[in-house]
């Protein structure tokens, strides 16, 4: 047993990870969908829109997989490792991948983009209003600061410091920023980690998630946890415009 755990351990600290593909996780790691289809949102708004920011693109996946795209399409990323997998990706579609510091500070003239898209990624409202034309289309969505809550308990670690983050704070937010929101709606979706390999992948790709894990500090609390581990990801989404 103890044999099994070293290996998967090893796996879980060795499986090369790129961009922001979840892929690797097939059959260790199973989670729900949510109530709503953030692509299917996102493509309905893209119909009508000539000029398109995404926020925080990762790879470039989740843009790479909408089909055409506006005529002006351009994305940031501020995770430097993902900054050249999102261009080899998204040049062929003719996207410019912007590297930022943070994605709170868009370096966009004003009134610029017909439609702001935003999946998983942090965003200033104010901004955000600033860079949209007048009529223009904010659709994001967002981790809550309850997500997958069940693993830093497992593990004996501290809740997440943002874990007031949730779909009623954000409408706050984007709503005092002068935006309209038309449509949100938020979810606990289940999921389950398979075994400990995973759960050791996903605390290595997610840093956030239990601040200063490392396997050596965690060791013996990782051998405790039960498998599967049932949890819990915290989803929220809206769809908000810019007051023409």
């Amino acid at each position: 047993m103890s044999e099994e755990f070293d290996r998967l351990v090893a796996e879980g600290l060795s499986t090369p990870f790129e961009g922001w593909d979840f892929g690797v996780f097939e059959g260790r790691y199973q989670e729900g969908d949510e109530p709503w289809s953030y692509a299917a949102i996102v493509r309905e708004r893209m119909a009508s829109a000539g000029a398109m920011l995404d926020m925080g693109t990762g790879g470039g996946e989740f843009l790479a997989s909408l089909g055409a795209l506006p005529e002006w399409t351009v994305a940031t990323e501020g995770y430097a490792p993902n900054v050249p997998v999102a261009r080899a990706r998204l040049a062929p579609l003719g996207v410019e991948v912007v590297e930022v510091g943070e994605d709170d500070v868009l370096k966009f003239p004003d009134s610029v983009f017909d439609l702001v898209i935003n999946r998983h990624e942090s965003f200033d409202p104010g901004e955000v209003g600033r860079v949209l034309k007048p009529g223009g289309v904010f659709v994001t969505q967002q981790v809550g600061g309850r997500d997958v809550e069940e693993v830093n308990a497992a593990l004996g670690g501290p809740e997440h410091a943002y874990r007031g983050w949730d779909l009623a704070e954000a409408v706050t937010e984007v709503s005092g920023a002068g935006l309209e929101v038309e449509w949100s709606e938020e979810a606990r979706v289940p999921g389950r980690f398979l075994d400990v390999g995973a759960l050791v992948l996903f605390l290595r790709i997610t840093e956030w998630q239990v601040p200063g894990f490392s396997v050596e500090g965690y060791r013996e609390r990782l051998r405790g946890v039960r498998m599967p581990l049932e949890v819990h990801a915290h989803r929220f989404a809206l769809v908000a415009r810019r007051p023409a």
